[in-house]
């Protein structure tokens, strides 16, 4: 009999150690996703032309922007396209104050830089709505909607002809 309350109050003790151990895990749980909470991440989208760019802005982290896993400087090379790209923070003052990533694929560094851009001043719209009209005069909000025109049939290209020959 006793044997029996024995085997019973271990049971008792290990159940009570599997809750304790499982709250344990819910507390750091919780704690994890305040510190997520904390980290605020913003995403957006940019386009131009053929080239897509997704742009995430960590406002916990400071730094430059970042190109498919390399520094701006190195992946666009002329200053040119590093001035455009900079351009939305520079109207905001909000150059080198947070961590900017981007993935951008398709289309030509040019198009690329112009998505960029366009990533980047949605994402700051995301994070502070105050910063549209600032944007928006600056022209940094529309979407460029040029881009290459289609060969038609019958044609040489898009525009031009096959060359006439009168006999």
């Amino acid at each position: 009999m006793s044997e029996v309350k024995d085997k019973k109050e271990v049971e008792v003790k290990q159940k009570k150690e599997i809750k304790v151990k499982t709250e344990e895990k819910a507390k750091e749980k919780n704690k994890s996703k305040s510190k997520t909470e904390a980290k605020k991440e913003y995403w957006a989208v940019g386009r131009r032309k053929k080239a897509v760019a997704r742009v995430k802005l960590v406002t916990q982290k400071k730094g430059g922007i970042v190109v498919n896993h390399q520094p701006s400087k190195s992946y666009f090379v002329l200053p040119q396209w590093q001035g455009f790209i900079e351009q939305p923070l520079i109207v905001t003052n909000f150059l080198n104050r947070y961590e900017i990533a981007v993935n951008v694929k398709s289309g030509g560094i040019a198009g690329q830089a112009g998505a960029v851009r366009q990533g980047i001043s949605r994402v700051l719209i995301k994070m502070d709505a105050s910063l549209r009209p600032i944007l928006k005069k600056a022209g940094l909000l529309t979407r460029d909607a040029r881009c290459k025109e289609r060969k038609k049939y019958g044609q040489k290209g898009a525009r031009a002809k096959f060359q006439f020959t009168k006999r």
